[in-house]
């Protein structure tokens, strides 16, 4: 998916609406926080990754040929959904079409497309019913780059030809949005070679809206959405509503040869981290042609959804939290409680320094044990603690405060130069 021109998300920007609706129609997207990425279509068949095409200069017959040989076993996208749901994910974004401008859906305006070529079905049909029978919110990606159309590249200098590619871009759009019953995410990809006005983006957006008027919208066609998309990364100054989007190994679609899974703990880390900043985690997997995941994945997505059906209390619709310094932890927070996701194992007694709130419990999220616990004007120590971590690839702490949950490190820096202050802070 990766496209090294792509700048840095724009700031996201609201609606023009109320913000109580606004604030209603993404209620569900802030829950969430984890979400399924599917990155499936004809270089899943050769799987060398989604960029063949251009990457190794595959001539257009030659990739067109790919078509003949794509065909799906029956009941890969309830395996998907499956997958999803035993993972602790909500919702799942795929792509409807990539950059090669092959099409999973139905569409009356191209034959490039999974209905019309050696598959014979609806590709996004059987994912959507399928997402929808799990109870899973529904996403469709759709790359505005298109290296098959006659006018994908010479649209940038052709008024003609970006008048043709415009027309045809915003039909299909009309397409996914119209055919298959409600959808919840819109996921804009590559908008070369146009700008947004080549676009006509601001159109794209109001027809989109109007089609599907509780659609949630991304940035990726060149103006402010919804949410804004980072990439392979956590942003430095997240905006309010943001989503991450990384992969189980070092590709998005099918790589044969790429064995760079990443482990259950570098995964929960990272949603915890989402999570810890008011974000969202869209987890990509790249099905193989046959629409098989490989066992890598599915065997690291089951770990973590175990570990979420004991501790997704901290994930699910948690805020921003006030707390981030620790020498072995992340913090999320709901409210009141503060969830500490040790992921350096301290032995006995677990210490959080410059906490700015009085805490009430504490206990071991999984199990519900009580943690016992001592806390003066410098920290909190949570002692009692088992000698190795009880629950895996991350053990979970919830404190249970009687103020909102924040912290100043640099409070404890300032007493040590100044003694009334430490003493001031003791006597608190």
């Amino acid at each position: 998916m990766t496209d090294a021109a792509f700048p840095s998300p724009s700031p996201v920007l609201p609606r023009r609406e109320p913000a109580a609706e606004a604030g209603a129609r993404l209620a569900w997207w802030h829950e969430a926080r984890f979400g399924l990425f599917l990155h499936w279509g004809l270089y899943s068949v050769p799987g060398r990754g989604e960029w063949i095409m251009e990457l190794e200069a595959v001539p257009p017959r030659d990739y067109d040929a790919l078509a003949d040989r794509f065909v799906p076993a029956p009941g890969a996208a309830r395996r998907w959904a499956a997958l999803a749901r035993r993972a602790g994910m909500r919702y799942a974004v795929l792509t409807a079409k990539h950059h090669d401008g092959f099409c999973l859906f139905d569409s009356a305006l191209t034959d490039f497309c999974a209905s019309k070529r050696a598959c014979g079905r609806d590709l996004v049909r059987e994912y959507v019913d399928a997402m929808r029978g799990a109870g899973l919110r529904i996403g469709l990606y759709y790359s505005l780059m298109d290296w098959h159309h006659p006018d994908g590249a010479r649209a940038q200098h052709d008024e003609r030809a970006r008048r043709r590619l415009v027309d045809y871009t915003h039909g299909q759009l009309r397409e996914l949005l119209t055919n298959y019953g409600p959808i919840d995410i819109l996921w804009y990809d590559s908008p070369w070679p146009l700008d947004p006005g080549g676009w006509e983006a601001e159109r794209m957006n109001r027809t989109a809206v109007a089609l599907q008027p509780a659609l949630i919208v991304n940035d990726r066609n060149g103006l402010p959405g919804d949410f804004a998309t980072f990439e392979q990364r956590l942003p430095s100054s997240p905006p309010p509503a943001w989503e991450t989007c990384m992969t189980t190994n070092e590709t998005w679609g099918f790589h044969g040869a790429d064995a760079a899974w990443k482990s259950p703990r570098e995964i929960v880390s990272h949603l915890v981290s989402c999570a810890r900043d008011g974000g969202n985690y869209l987890l990509n997997v790249g099905p193989r042609g046959d629409g098989t995941v490989p066992d890598e994945a599915v065997e690291t997505l089951d770990v973590v959804g175990g570990w979420l059906s004991r501790n997704g209390e901290s994930v699910y619709g948690a805020a921003r939290c006030g707390v981030r310094h620790s020498a072995c932890a992340t913090f999320t927070q709901k409210g009141r409680t503060l969830f500490v996701h040790v992921r350096h194992w301290p032995g006995d007694t677990l210490v959080i320094a410059g906490l700015q709130c009085r805490a009430g419990s504490a206990r071991l999220l999984a199990t519900g044990e009580p943690v016992p616990f001592e806390q003066d004007g410098r920290r909190l120590r949570l002692s009692g603690l088992p000698a190795r971590p009880p629950d895996a690839p991350v053990t979970t702490l919830a404190v249970d405060c009687l103020d909102a949950p924040r912290q100043d490190t640099a409070a404890l820096r300032r007493e040590r130069q100044d003694p009334a202050a430490a003493g001031m802070q003791r006597r608190r």
